[in-house]
């Protein structure tokens, strides 16, 4: 029943963004958002503390309030490109795209070692592998099953479009490094808060955090190379794909300190990122939770 209910809601919304006129659904989805925004106090307290958190009192509350609201308009937003990306074609996808700093990855490239694209749940992340899948060729990236079927159903088809390759989480990292052996990329996103096990401590925005090791350990196993990857808009028509510093994670005989270091740089990366356009980064989740939890009561 709630499957159902999932994808009603769903084929309503794809219903306005193919019938209604461009304008009208900016309008709707400015609506929604700000509802959304009003109801979620759970959300909304949650991406407060982190501002609060990565910012302190070096931003107003009134920027802090203003980049909360824009993280629901983003959310629908890319919901309706979303939409729009369903069957589109090669042509029409790579025009909505923007490659900045191509030559770092032609440099990567040519040194002939593998690629990791590691991005996070900023600007539209779900565009992102598209277009790198678009235009580098295979790509191997990790997803989570959505609770109902039907949608994770169109999740799936949506994501393994323009040579994606999707992976479940449970076992991926054995399919990620094949990929890697057979020359393909892979694309990770590594800005989430994880348990004590799966990750380790770092600094971010000058607090400690739990940050995912993945990259780090496949780069160091196959001698691959990190390229830092984030896809940013201005008026959701168009959208700037920015390539950063690649990482070379060392293969030194201190196996920890090496995993750290290439750790601790897609984390300052990542900021780095974020700090020139923080109103895009999904601020919603609970990026401190394993080091201040209380905060997020």
């Amino acid at each position: 029943m709630l499957d159902f209910f999932y994808l009603t809601i769903f084929k309503i919304f794809v219903f306005i963004v193919k019938y209604t006129p461009r304008v009208v659904t900016n309008c709707i989805l400015d609506f929604l958002a700000f509802m959304a925004y009003t109801l979620d106090k759970k959300h909304r307290k949650i991406a407060r503390v982190n501002l609060d958190l990565a910012y302190e009192e070096r931003m107003s509350d009134e920027e802090k309030k203003r980049i909360i609201k824009k993280c629901y308009k983003n959310l629908l937003y890319n919901l309706r490109d979303f939409v729009e990306n369903q069957g589109i074609s090669t042509e029409k996808l790579l025009g909505k795209i923007r490659i900045h700093n191509q030559d770092i990855y032609d440099h990567v490239k040519k040194s002939g070692h593998a690629i990791i694209f590691q991005t996070a749940h900023y600007g539209n992340w779900e565009l992102l592998p598209l277009a790198i899948g678009a235009l580098y060729g295979k790509l191997w990236g990790v997803g989570r099953n959505l609770d109902s079927p039907r949608m994770n159903q169109i999740l799936q088809k949506n994501r393994e479009q323009f040579n994606v390759h999707m992976l479940e989480k449970q076992g991926a990292i054995r399919g990620l490094l094949r990929g890697l052996k057979d020359g393909d990329n892979v694309g990770l996103l590594v800005d989430q808060n994880t348990t004590e096990k799966d990750g380790i401590l770092i600094d971010f925005f000058g607090k400690r955090a739990r940050h995912t090791p993945s990259a780090a350990l496949m780069a160091r196993k196959t001698g691959a190379v990190i390229i830092p990857t984030f896809i940013t808009t201005q008026d959701y028509q168009t959208y700037d794909i920015t390539f950063y510093e690649p990482i070379v994670t060392h293969r030194s005989e201190h196996h920890d300190t090496d995993i750290k270091q290439s750790v601790q740089a897609q984390a300052d990366v990542t900021q780095k990122a974020i700090e020139q356009k923080p109103d895009e980064w999904f601020w919603l989740h609970r990026r401190w939770k394993n080091q201040y939890e209380e905060l997020y009561k």
